[in-house]
């Protein structure tokens, strides 16, 4: 998502896992119309992260979902969040996980429905923030001291790595014009370009910051984060508004019927710690990220 053009004629990703069917031809099971439209539930997902570490993580809550809704559960790792809009406006996805940003538009291009996201162990809606960070040595100590400096942000439409960084800019009166910015193809890469010496600067999201440090690829000691965000509530799991809302109400009731335990592995990227169950959400969750798109102009071709 290093460029801007939207929606582009991006095809989904070879990356597909088809998870078995709960005995037999899916069109002759037992499943019924309600909870199993077509035969099969499409649920796509964004590569936020390393794909390859992406799947097995949501591979455990596609088949949990699968058990609960008693209908096969086909999972997308899509190219990317275009992509991940295109298959839904195509009717080519039931059920996608999108960025809290991603789904303001993904809401008004694809009609997709938030219906659940990450909770902590307590059951209370999991949250995360967008961060800028230097290095300790760095003459940068605010937002201001950006003018001039090279700022590495992940990729266009992602709220903490690219609108959020870019609202600070705006608020603290810097003009983008006068930062170098670097669209660097995702959160990881952000970091890495910080770390490896590419920039003066670079975004860094908690979540993010909470892989890396787990991973040992980020020594926080040897960096320091000049800005941080509110928070921003985590990605919502969303639903086509082209089904049937008695579909729509039985995967939403799925979902917050999943073990914390089926959910723990996604919600490790998440930084969701210690995991809890999902809990409901609604368009309304999301409103600060629909304010933020209002307040910086944004429409779908800047995501």
């Amino acid at each position: 998502m290093r460029a801007r053009p939207f929606l582009a004629a991006a095809a989904l990703a070879p990356a597909l896992l088809l998870l078995a069917g709960c005995g037999g031809d899916a069109g002759t099971s037992g499943a019924s119309a309600a909870t199993c439209p077509g035969g099969r539930i499409r649920f796509g997902v964004e590569p936020y992260e390393d794909p390859a570490k992406l799947k097995p993580a949501y591979e455990t809550l596609a088949a949990a979902l699968q058990r609960k809704l008693d209908c096969p559960v086909e999972l997308k790792i899509v190219d990317d969040y275009s992509a991940e809009v295109l298959a839904m406006r195509n009717g080519q996805l039931e059920l996608a996980e999108f960025g809290p940003l991603g789904y303001v538009f993904a809401s008004r291009l694809a009609g997709a429905r938030a219906v659940a996201s990450f909770a902590d162990a307590k059951g209370a809606l999991t949250s995360y923030t967008a961060g800028i960070w230097v290095p300790t040595g760095s003459p940068i100590t605010s937002v201001k001291d950006l003018a001039g400096k090279s700022l590495a942000l992940s990729s266009a439409g992602s709220a903490s790595g690219d609108a959020l960084p870019r609202y600070a800019l705006k608020t603290q009166g810097v003009a983008e014009s006068s930062v170098k910015i670097d669209y660097a193809g995702g959160h990881p890469e952000a970091l890495l370009a910080l770390v490896n010496g590419k920039v003066d600067a670079a975004e860094i999201n908690s979540q993010q910051l909470a892989t890396a440090r787990a991973a040992g690829t980020f020594d926080p000691a040897k960096y320091r984060q000049i800005w941080k965000s509110e928070p921003i509530p985590n990605d919502p799991i969303t639903v086509s508004d082209k089904l049937d809302p008695a579909f729509r109400e039985a995967v939403a009731k799925a979902l917050v019927e999943l073990e914390p335990a089926d959910v723990a592995k996604v919600g490790a990227f998440l930084d969701v710690d210690p995991p809890g169950p999902l809990v409901r959400v609604t368009e309304e969750t999301y409103k600060p990220l629909f304010d933020l798109a209002t307040a910086l102009g944004l429409t779908e071709k800047d995501v």
